[in-house]
C-alpha cells in the first residue's frame, strides 16, 4: 500500500470514529505511521470546513424509533428493529469532530408523540473510549441502537420540537446549549408525529400530567388527542 492509499484508508476509518490505535491495528501498521496522517487529515478537514459545521463522526438512534410515526418512504430511512423501542420516546446521540482525537457529543430525548424534546445532555468533549462507554449508558434502557444519517436525527429532534410547539410545549431548557451539535435544519419534517397522526400523551416520571392536559386543551378539543394516565 503506497502513501496515498494508506492516507485514504486512514481517512475512511477515521470517518467511522476509529481511534489512531484501532486504525493502526486494522491496517497492520505502526501507530507512529498513522498518527501524522490522522493529524494531517484533521487539519485538511478544518481548512475545508472554514466557518462551516465540524464533521459528523457518529450519529445513533434507538432501534424501534419509528413506532407510530409516519415516515416519508422516499427518504430511505430504516428502523432496524421496529416494535422494539420504548414507544413514543426516541433517543438520539450525535458526535462531531472536535480535535483529531476528541469529539463534541450531545444526546437528546424526544417525546415524538406529544411533548417534543424532554431532555438533552451535553455538549461534552469525549475521546473514542469515553464515547463508547457513554453510548452504552445512553441507550441502556433500550433494546439497542443503530447508526443513522444526521438528517434523520435532525428530522426526529427538530421535527418533534416543532410539532410540540403547535400543541403548546417548549423544549427542555437544556436543549439550547446542545442544539448546535445537531447542526442547522430548515424546512418541514419528513415525519408525521403523534401516534398514527394524533397527539398521544403518556406521563413520564417527572411530568405534571394535569398541566400537560390543560395545555393540550387550550389548543385542541378532547376528541383531537388521546392520553393514558396510569392508575396511581
Amino acid at each position: 500500500m503506497d502513501s496515498g492509499e494508506l492516507k485514504d484508508r486512514v481517512r475512511e476509518l477515521r470517518a467511522q470514529g476509529r481511534s489512531p490505535k484501532e486504525i493502526a491495528r486494522a491496517l497492520k501498521v505502526s501507530p507512529s505511521a498513522v498518527a501524522p496522517l490522522v493529524r494531517a487529515i484533521a487539519a485538511e478537514s478544518a481548512e475545508s470546513a472554514g466557518d462551516g459545521e465540524p464533521d459528523v463522526v457518529g450519529c445513533w438512534i434507538n432501534v424501534g424509533w419509528s413506532a407510530g410515526l409516519g415516515v416519508d418512504p422516499a427518504r430511505g430511512w430504516v428502523d432496524e428493529a421496529p416494535g422494539s423501542g420504548m414507544e413514543g420516546m426516541v433517543c438520539v446521540l450525535v458526535a462531531r469532530r472536535h480535535t483529531w482525537d476528541r469529539m463534541t457529543v450531545a444526546g437528546y430525548l424526544a417525546d415524538v408523540r406529544c411533548l417534543g424534546v424532554k431532555n438533552a445532555i451535553g455538549p461534552d468533549v469525549l475521546d473514542d473510549r469515553e464515547l463508547r462507554r457513554f453510548r452504552e449508558y445512553f441507550f441502556g434502557e433500550y433494546a439497542g441502537w443503530q447508526e443513522a444519517p444526521i438528517e434523520l436525527a435532525q428530522h426526529l429532534v427538530f421535527g418533534s420540537l416543532d410539532y410540540a410547539r403547535t400543541l403548546g410545549f417548549e423544549p427542555h431548557e437544556d436543549f439550547a446549549p446542545a442544539s448546535d451539535v445537531l447542526g442547522k435544519w430548515e424546512g418541514d419534517a419528513a415525519i408525521t408525529f403523534g401516534r398514527d397522526g394524533r397527539p398521544f400523551y403518556t406521563p413520564g416520571p417527572y411530568d405534571d400530567p394535569a398541566r400537560v392536559l390543560r395545555t393540550l386543551r387550550r389548543t385542541l378539543s378532547d376528541d383531537e388527542f388521546d392520553y393514558v394516565i396510569p392508575a396511581q
